[in-house]
This record gives C-alpha cells, structure tokens and sequence, in this order.
C-alpha cells in the first residue's frame, strides 16, 4: 500500500477537491449531488495521471530517482498502466453521472492529461498543458453543479416540486440575475437548479477563477521542469512574482466579503511564494523540489480563496480545512 501511496502521490489528492468546490462558488451555484461527482471524477483523472506519468518517465526515472516505485521495481510498468487506465475510466463514469456537459468537460480534462504525459511533458508546451489541466478541473466543478438536478424520493427534480414559498437558498446574484432564469427567480425569491445543459453564462462567470488557477499552475510546472537537477534561478524567481501578485490581487474584496478571502490569499502566498524565494535564492534540486512542493499545497487556500472571493465562505472555510492534511501526508508521502 505504500508503494501504490508513493506511486499515486496521495498526499497530493487533497489539493483536488477544491477545484470543483470553487467551479461551483464561481458560479454562483451551491454544491450539489453534481459537484460530489465531479469530485469523484477529478480525484480519479488526477490519479491517473499520476500513474501514467511513472509509468511514461520509468526509464528517466531509472536514472534521475531510482528509488520511485516503477524503476525500483516495487510496481510493474504493467500495473502502473492498468492502474492509469482504470482511474481514467471511473473518472469518466463519476463526470457522466453528472450529465453530458461534466462528460464532456472531463474527456477534455482526460485529453489533456494523457497528452501530458505521453507527449508534452518534456517540450515547452508543458506549462501550458498543466494549466489548461487545472482549469478544466474547476469547469468541471462548475458544470457539474450546473448540470445535475437535485432528485426528490419521488424521481422528480426539486425544480418540479418546490413549493410556492421562498426556498432557503441564498437570493440569486451575480451574471445569472440578468438572465431570464435570474429574473423569474428574482420575482418568485427562489432559486431554480437548472436540469441540463451548461449556460454559457455560468461558464462565463467560473472562468475568472479558472483562469486564476491556470496561473498558478503555470508557474509551479515551470519550477517543476528544474526540480531534478535544480540550478534555474529566474524560473522560480518568475513563480515568486506570480504567486506574490496573483496573492494581491485575490486580497482585495469587496468589504461585503469579509475577512476570509484576504486570509486564504495570505495563506496562499505564504505557502507558494516562500519556498520559491528561498530557491530562488539557492536554486538547489531539494530546494526547487520544495518549492514545487509548497506550490502544490498552496491550491488549497488559492481554492478557498477563489471560493470566498464569490460569496461562499462556509465552502472556502471546508477547503482550508484540508491544508493541514495535505502538510500533514506530505511528510510521509512527497506530492511531487
């Protein structure tokens, strides 16, 4: 089991479910039994993509980390292979649950990750590649949500039985009031869980933050590419500006929102911004290695924050409750 922990990178897994938790706030929707399947399905791909990259790099690996599972013969190349194609297979299952859009949001997500691996993880498009990753990780969360109906005993939707009286859901805000769906909801003082399909607005409305994600990202992968040999100075010193400026521009909310975006932005600057700095200043692999590292584990308050900066507190508070868990496993298990 620790081999396959080590293989799977599982410390990491808790920097996932976020991206859907914050699709859905930046939608301006409540999580749902969508967003749970969307959940589901991105652990899955993101496991697999784990698997197929071990199983992709063993003979680099055999060289530059003899030790990791495959090259050190704890885990067969054939298993770490089935392994990749049987999570990527649940985890189109899990998407499918949740209707056509969240289908074929992950098959784009799947896509991009096979593509990773097997072809773009050692040309200069990896970068790129790892962000559109991520954030079609959070479109997921957000059509998800968007797309699955809420089931009463019955079999009806909660859209087809909910009474005449205001439902306890928040008023509706943002881009969706100015839609004709916004407005009857604004006149009844109820809001409507659409039944199918993904609104471009909604869509629209999560691709702030998706974009935000994908920034991140970015960087990471890009300190990442030096993390075996180190030596790159600028690449993390470029990471150290992005997260830092990425930070402030998360910190700055509406009064309305609250304190908890500025502290998920602090969060996440002190956790992704600090270890790039110090290999920046001495560019050694285990020092790149740990900026890489805290750039994993800063999704999760860069998740909250995004979460919180849309309105939804409480979610961005469940969010920033898996950081200790995270920092926790990533002591017995490296997430990179």
């Amino acid at each position: 089991m620790r081999d396959w922990a080590e293989l799977l990178r599982v410390s990491a897994l808790f920097t996932v479910p976020g991206d859907a938790l914050a699709g859905a706030a930046a939608a301006g929707l409540r999580p749902n039994r969508g967003t749970a399947y969307a959940v589901g399905a991105s652990l899955c791909l993101y496991e697999a993509g784990m698997a197929l990259n071990d199983w992709a790099d063993r003979a680099e690996d055999a060289v530059d980390r003899p030790h990791r599972p495959v090259p050190s013969g704890r885990i067969s190349p054939t298993a770490a292979l089935a392994a990749a194609g049987l999570l990527t297979a649940a985890g189109l299952t899990f998407a499918a649950r949740a209707g056509r859009p969240a289908l074929a949001a992950a098959s784009a997500l799947t896509a991009t990750v096979w593509a990773y691996d097997l072809r773009l993880k050692h040309t200069p498009a990896a970068p790129a590649a790892m962000a559109a990753a991520r954030a079609l990780d959070l479109l997921l969360g957000a059509t998800a949500t968007m797309s699955a109906p809420t089931a009463t005993k019955s079999g009806r939707t909660a859209a087809d039985t909910a009474p005449s009286a205001p439902a306890r859901g928040p008023a509706l805000s943002g881009p969706d009031a100015h839609t004709p769906r916004g407005a009857a909801a604004a006149r009844t003082g109820r809001t409507q869980p659409p039944t199918s399909g993904g609104s471009p607005v909604t869509l629209r409305a999560a691709a702030p933050a998706a974009a935000a994600l994908a920034a991140h990202t970015y960087a990471v992968t890009a300190v990442s590419r030096h993390e075996a040999h180190g030596g790159s100075t600028r690449t993390p010193l470029a990471a150290l500006g992005a997260t830092t400026a990425l930070g402030l521009l998360l910190a700055r909310t509406r009064a309305r929102a609250g304190i908890v975006p500025a502290l998920s932005a602090a969060a996440y600057v002190r956790t992704a911004a600090v270890p790039c700095l110090h290999a920046a200043l001495n560019p050694s692999a285990p020092l790149t290695q740990r900026a890489v590292g805290g750039g994993i584990r800063a999704m999760i308050p860069l998740q909250a924050a995004l979460a919180a900066r849309s309105g939804s507190a409480g979610t961005a508070l469940t969010v920033l409750g898996l950081a200790p868990l995270a920092r926790t496993l990533a002591r017995k298990v490296s997430p990179t």
